[in-house]
């Protein structure tokens, strides 16, 4: 599977993801002392609906287009931010997981975003050419996260998100996280992957449980299956978070109870979401 974020910017999974980078990052900001942000599959940062990436695949109309009518007044904290920065990001516009965390840095914060794409990193670094403690790096996620780590604040988030192109993504993932805590334990992580074979994603997990001893929470969202069978569109998907902060499964419950309605495959069906700590 190729998951360029291009091809898939809003959909299912990127409403899930992106709502818990709010969660994570809105609990960073609790705290006077300042975070770092690392996203070593950063993406462009920003995408439009109408390119021919999006249209070819349609998948934004069964995540983010369903969620427009939504009432702030009566939303869960990290959901109603979410909202904001969509809507602020501009119609037919989507923004990826960098300009998220771009936009909720404070003064002393720092994000890095990392893209392995020379094209894609260029936009990238446009994209963020105007948040001033905001960088970007055209470089393999994977190999660049150690020399990152720990980072200066001794607080964060690392965001792991990459494309699944490799046919060891999972074992290349779970080396990068194991490796990654071991210098950083008291980091927040998010890692994104997504479950085409129940099998692969559990062992995954499963991996990750037996490399640590740190609190962690997983999330799953099923949308259900292609009526037609296509067996490559993806109806499923998962997050792990290691060191999830206090509340943060509560919170992102109480937004599974606003999604799950809109975000089924199929009208009526809603779709699947778990939240649970580990």
């Amino acid at each position: 599977m190729n998951y360029r974020h291009a091809f898939h910017a809003g959909n299912f999974a990127d409403v899930v993801k992106h709502v818990a980078l709010v969660a994570i990052l809105l609990h960073l900001r609790k705290k006077e002392k300042p975070f770092r942000v690392i996203d070593t599959h950063a993406g462009r940062g920003v995408y439009h609906l109408d390119s021919e990436a999006s249209q070819r695949t349609g998948e934004a109309a069964g995540g983010i287009a369903r969620l427009t009518d939504l009432d702030d007044a009566s939303l869960p904290s990290a959901l109603k931010t979410y909202l904001g920065i969509v809507r602020k990001t501009g119609a037919g516009r989507y923004p990826g997981s960098p300009l998220i965390a771009a936009e909720l840095l404070r003064t002393d914060d720092k994000l890095i975003a990392i893209e392995k794409h020379p094209e894609d990193q260029s936009v990238l670094a446009q994209t963020l050419a105007h948040f001033r403690n905001a960088k970007s790096a055209c470089a393999d996620g994977y190999a660049r996260l150690a020399a990152l780590l720990p980072p200066p604040e001794r607080r964060g988030l690392v965001l792991i998100d990459p494309p699944f192109e490799a046919e060891d993504e999972f074992g290349q993932l779970a080396q990068a996280l194991a490796g990654a805590r071991r210098r950083f334990a008291a980091g927040i992580y998010l890692v994104w992957y997504p479950i085409k074979s129940t099998a692969a994603s559990a062992a995954f997990a499963g991996e990750v449980l037996g490399t640590g001893s740190q609190e962690i929470a997983r999330l799953t969202i099923d949308i259900g299956r292609d009526a037609k069978g296509d067996k490559d569109r993806l109806s499923a998907a998962g997050l792990l978070v290691v060191n999830p902060p206090y509340g943060f499964v509560d919170e992102m419950r109480a937004a599974a109870e606003i999604l799950a309605p809109r975000l089924g495959r199929t009208a009526g069906t809603p779709a699947k979401i778990e939240a649970v700590d580990l």
